[in-house]
């Protein structure tokens, strides 16, 4: 990182991923391709639900490395008296390696937690929710292998 003053630790970024409703997955292949997803972290996991099919998929299968970036707490300034354009912000960047849950107790268990992160006050329905579409939803993690956080803040 070039700007070694604003680096972060794994603890930082785990802060901010688990603050974020979703960060942009970059993939491996011919052409450049990224997605914005839904993520929990569980422990030294990413996970995330999608179909059964697709791109995204396809690109898992052949190479599991990914990129994720997650950004929060963005605030664009003008700073008048020292005529300066910038931006506040606390992000966290991954690296690590797909992998596809196929157990459906583990499978359950993730999207549990990314339910539960997301939508805490909706959790009632949630075994028959899952029950009904856990057949038809694919449930990926993500072993993180580098975490590093990022962050500029106003002084003061």
């Amino acid at each position: 990182m070039r700007r070694k003053d604003r680096e972060r630790g794994r603890e930082f970024a785990y802060e901010v991923i688990d603050q974020c409703e979703y960060g942009v997955m970059a993939l491996a292949g011919e052409a450049p391709y990224c997605i914005p997803l839904s993520f929990v972290r569980v422990g030294d996991d990413l996970y995330f639900h999608c179909a059964l099919q697709g791109q995204k998929l396809d690109r898992l299968r052949t190479d599991a490395r990914v990129c994720v970036s997650f950004v929060t707490d963005t605030q664009p300034l003008y700073i008048a008296n020292e005529l300066n354009y910038t931006t506040f912000f606390r992000s966290a960047v991954i690296t690590g390696s797909a992998f596809e849950l196929t157990d459906p107790l583990e499978k359950t268990e993730a999207l549990r937690a990314l339910c539960q992160k997301l939508l805490p006050d909706h959790m009632a329905d949630f075994d028959k929710a899952a029950a009904r579409s856990l057949n038809v939803t694919g449930v990926w993690g993500i072993r993180i292998e580098e975490a590093t956080g990022k962050e500029k803040a106003r002084k003061g």
